[in-house]
């Protein structure tokens, strides 16, 4: 049987990391002093890698864009603590790991630091489902999604035919990154990103619900 491989995002497509990401982002901007955001408006920055986020935010701010290292201190000291206890398990999507971890490898790969990403997909019953948990270091600024992405393929070893590799997650960056490494992308619109954006980035398909993936990618 050709082995298979799914590979998932972290934030939006397994977890809600809404309320972790965006308070986390707010204690940030307050303590270099700028205003913080409404929620609702930082909910864009869910899944971009985090100086991005923070490049934007003071672009916007017409702050001094030396502060994103400041920014990016601020928030990880913040958001070991905050995560644990302001991140949610996406409804439906632990039956749907249970119905494809029996036909496929399931691995994560996300843009969160992995000593972040880690505890999460542990502390919420993850873990079981996946083989690996992938993601840049700390001292990574910034690590391109199919960077990280390519390692995960690495890492998850001979036998893998990238035709039988599938990224799903629920932003653009996701779909670009499957699509940069050779892989088949599916977007999940339980997350940030809307079919609208999935669809432009070219992703091979969009489904609307946990069910709908297992479906899609079961047997």
């Amino acid at each position: 049987m050709t082995r298979r491989a799914l590979l998932f995002d972290l934030d939006g497509c397994l977890v809600d990391s809404t309320r972790a990401i965006t308070t986390c982002i707010n204690l940030a901007l307050d303590g270099v002093g700028l205003p913080v955001r409404d929620p609702a408006e930082l909910v864009r920055f869910i899944g971009p890698p985090l100086p991005e986020s923070f490049a934007t935010l003071l672009d916007e701010s017409g702050a001094d864009a030396r502060l994103v290292a400041d920014c990016v201190t601020l928030y990880r000291v913040a958001y070991p603590e905050v995560s644990l206890r302001s991140t949610e398990v996406v409804p439906g999507i632990e039956p749907a790991l249970a119905a494809l971890s029996a036909e496929a490898v399931l691995a994560v790969v996300t843009s969160k630091p992995r000593e972040f990403a880690v505890p999460i997909v542990e502390h919420l019953g993850l873990a079981p489902w996946f083989v690996a948990v992938h993601g840049p270091v700390t001292d990574l600024q910034g690590e391109p999604k199919a960077a990280t992405l390519r390692r995960a393929l690495d890492t998850i070893g001979p036998g893998l035919e990238l035709g039988h590799v599938v990224m799903i997650g629920d932003r653009e960056h996701d779909v670009a990154a499957g699509i940069a490494c050779g892989v088949r992308t599916v977007g999940v619109t339980w997350g940030a990103g809307d079919r609208a954006e999935l669809e432009a980035a070219g992703a091979d398909h969009v489904v609307a619900s946990p069910a709908e993936l297992v479906a899609l990618l079961g047997r």
